[in-house]
C-alpha cells in the first residue's frame, strides 16, 4: 500500500524556488496497478523519487505499508528500497561485466542474503519474466527488450511489496513496449505486488487499473479503468 498525504516538494529557495509536487494526496491499495501521466515537468518522476526515499519531501507524509518514508533516515530509506521497493527505470543500469543472473542476484548479495538461498530466488524471477534461457548471457549479448526484462527480474528478486516503474518502455520500440507492459501486468496479477507506473503513453497507461493525471505538481484527474486492453499471459494460459 502506498499513501501520500499533503505531500509537497520544493526545489530551490526564494524567487528561483520550484514546487515540483504541490499538496499531493492519493492512496494506492495493496496489489493495485496504477499509472501516473502528465506533461513533462508535471512532477511524475519526482513522485516516484519521493516514494522510493531518493529525495525527501518538503512537507507531508509518504506511507509504504505503514512506514513513513518522509521521516526515514538515509539508512532506513536504503534498507526499505533493498527489501520492499523495486524500481525500474528507462535505462536498464545492468553491470556489463556480470551475467544476467549475476545482475539479478546483486540486490540479494548487497543485502547479505545467504548464498544458498540466492540461486533459487534468482531462478524463480528469471522464469517469471521468461529469461531463464538467457541467464548466463551478459548485457551486451541481450537486446534492449531482454535487458529490460532482466531489470524487472532484478527489481522482483527482493520480493518487494511495491514496484515503481519510471517510463520503463522509453527505450523500447512499440512492439517490445507492448510485450513489456503485458508482462508487467502479469507480474502484478501473479505476485500481487503494488505497481505504480509513470508513462507518457496513454495506451500503456491503460494496462493499469487507474490513471492519475498530474499538471504542475498537482493531481488534475483520476480515471478508473475496468480492465487492461489485452489479457495478461497468466490469464491467457489459465
Amino acid at each position: 500500500m502506498i499513501e501520500l498525504s499533503q505531500v509537497t516538494k520544493t526545489f530551490g529557495e526564494g524567487e528561483t524556488a520550484v514546487r515540483a509536487v504541490d499538496d499531493l494526496s492519493f492512496r494506492v491499495p495493496r496489489g493495485a496497478f496504477w499509472a501516473i501521466m502528465g506533461p513533462s515537468g508535471s512532477g511524475k518522476s519526482t513522485v516516484l523519487h519521493l516514494i522510493a526515499g531518493l529525495t525527501p519531501p518538503t512537507s507531508g507524509s509518504i506511507l509504504i505499508d505503514g512506514f513513513d518514508m518522509a521521516r526515514a533516515t538515509e539508512a532506513e530509506a536504503a534498507a526499505l528500497r533493498r527489501r520492499r521497493v523495486g524500481y525500474i527505470l528507462q535505462t536498464f543500469n545492468l553491470l556489463p561485466f556480470l551475467t544476467a543472473e549475476e545482475n539479478v542476484a546483486m540486490p540479494l548479495v548487497l543485502d547479505g542474503v545467504r548464498d544458498g538461498e540466492i540461486p533459487g530466488r534468482v531462478g524463480e524471477v528469471l522464469e517469471l519474466v521468461r529469461m531463464s534461457h538467457r541467464a548466463k548471457h551478459k548485457p551486451t549479448e541481450l537486446s534492449g527488450g531482454e535487458q529490460q526484462l532482466i531489470a524487472i527480474a532484478r527489481s522482483l528478486v527482493v520480493k518487494p511489496s511495491v514496484l515503481l516503474a519510471d517510463e520503463p518502455t522509453g527505450s523500447l520500440d512499440r512492439s517490445r513496449g507492448r510485450d513489456f507492459m503485458g508482462l508487467l501486468r502479469e507480474v502484478n496479477d501473479v505476485t500481487g505486488v503494488t505497481v505504480l507506473l509513470v508513462t507518457h503513453d496513454p495506451v500503456f497507461a491503460t494496462y493499469g487499473d487507474k490513471v492519475l493525471r498530474m499538471v504542475d505538481g498537482k493531481l488534475d484527474q483520476e480515471v478508473e479503468l475496468t480492465e487492461p486492453p489485452v489479457p495478461s499471459r497468466a490469464a491467457a494460459s489459465s
